[in-house]
């Protein structure tokens, strides 16, 4: 018995390994392409405008890609996705040690490399469901387990990057970052079953339509679903409100109140920390807590501790209110991936998921550069302020919307639970 269990939930943990050396992959080309361009060029602003066209790429394949990974198949795309960005990540050090690499064909091969990994990411979250039913997990506990081990590889591959770059060069690493792509794509090639959506798939797309028709299928079912609808909405305005804290404000916080990077490093360990606590929290308890208490609270819990950034604490303090934060708001990623993973058909989801995220990123940028020009207009104090107070709105949005009175897990859910708990 055990071991027929065991047998069902490798295909399961093969695709949480995968996904762990696919987003390693993805911290080492994070931070080694930019290294590279300094390397090269020695200008700041054409790193910038290399990661700008990398987040513009990535926005673009949410929306377009979607249809695609429904057509291919979840698995299929997701091979495919990861041996593209290797081969592409790897013609990087290849040009530049043979023929040389010119500014114009590495932003090519940046944008490129955002266009071919996106589709992958969505396959990933797109077969995941699947095998958490052929594992006979709680979707709960399983979604919080695969945000944890993104923590986890984000946490070890950012550090690991600049270790490799150290020792090795930046060109080196970026031999290495192609190697993970190759080593996912083994991982999924060889234990994930051909079959695990076979049968869903030929009764969810009886018919396949014009691509265009079909992308417009994936909004029409956000649009018609009031739920997932809001749930975008007030992503979106976490990315436009709250998450350029991350990238932008801290970063002159750290500098101006502190005077050290080392401090913005302490920052980041307690982002880390604190959304692996939550994480784990939630794997343990998650269907136990009521839905729309976890959503709201955990986005409420960020905007207040906001608040304490506005009166300048020590480090100490601040590093405690981030790793708050993390915890309060952590639980609401794997919370909206049951949602998600409940409310979607599984025919549609590549388009759904894949048009989720690019909606819920497209203010990112925006937000980014607002703060920006906040911080440079009228100084860092008044741009917390500004912070704390706006990001209040999310929250107030969710309590009052009727949407996010409707968060229960469906009866086939709860069926899939009584038998996880019986197995």
């Amino acid at each position: 018995m055990r071991r027929n269990s065991d047998d069902k939930r490798l295909p399961l943990y093969a695709l949480l390994t995968a996904n762990i050396v696919s987003v390693i992959g993805n911290e080492l080309t994070f931070i080694a392409i930019p290294w590279f361009v300094l390397e090269t060029t020695g200008s700041a602003a054409l790193t910038g405008l290399t990661a700008a066209v990398g987040v513009i790429a990535t926005i673009i394949a949410g929306f377009f890609s979607g249809a695609l990974v429904d057509r291919l198949g979840y698995k299929r795309m997701s091979v495919i996705s990861d041996l593209a960005s290797g081969v592409n990540v790897a013609l990087i050090p290849l040009l530049h040690y043979t023929v040389g690499i010119a500014f114009w064909r590495l932003l090519v091969l940046v944008f490129l490399g955002s266009i071919l990994d996106t589709p992958g990411h969505t396959a990933r979250r797109s077969l995941f469901p699947d095998l958490i039913a052929r594992a006979g997990m709680r979707p709960e506990r399983a979604n919080s387990i695969y945000m944890i081990a993104e923590r986890l590889a984000s946490v070890i591959g950012a550090p690991l990057a600049g270790l490799l770059i150290a020792i090795m060069g930046t060109s080196r690493v970026l031999w290495i970052d192609a190697a993970t792509f190759a080593i996912s794509a083994a991982i999924l090639t060889a234990l994930i079953p051909s079959n695990v959506t076979a049968e869903a798939s030929e009764t969810a797309r009886p018919e396949r339509q014009p691509y265009l028709r079909e992308l417009a299928d994936g909004f029409r079912f956000i649009r018609n679903d009031p739920l997932l609808f809001w749930m975008i909405v007030t992503m979106s305005m976490g990315g436009l409100l709250a998450e350029p804290l991350y990238s932008v404000i801290l970063p002159v916080y750290a500098r101006e109140v502190f005077g050290e990077a080392l401090d913005l490093g302490f920052m980041f360990a307690g982002l880390g920390a604190g959304s692996i606590i939550g994480g784990v929290i939630y794997a343990a308890a998650g269907h136990r807590l009521p839905r729309r208490v976890t959503l709201i609270g955990g986005y409420l819990g960020r905007a207040l501790t906001f608040w304490i950034l506005v009166t300048i604490p020590p480090l100490g303090i601040v590093v405690a209110s981030i790793v708050i934060n993390a915890i309060v708001l952590e639980p609401a990623n794997p919370l909206s991936m049951t949602i998600y993973q409940e409310r979607v058909p599984e025919g549609m989801r590549g388009r759904v998921f894949g048009t989720s995220r690019a909606l819920a990123s497209i203010t990112r940028p925006i937000g980014m550069i607002a703060y920006g020009l906040l911080l440079s207009g009228i100084g860092l104090e008044a741009t917390l302020y500004i912070l704390a107070t706006v990001n209040l709105i999310p929250p107030a949005i969710m309590f009052f919307i009727p949407a996010f009175r409707n968060m229960r897990a469906p009866a086939r859910q709860a069926t899939t639970e009584r038998r996880a708990v019986a197995a």
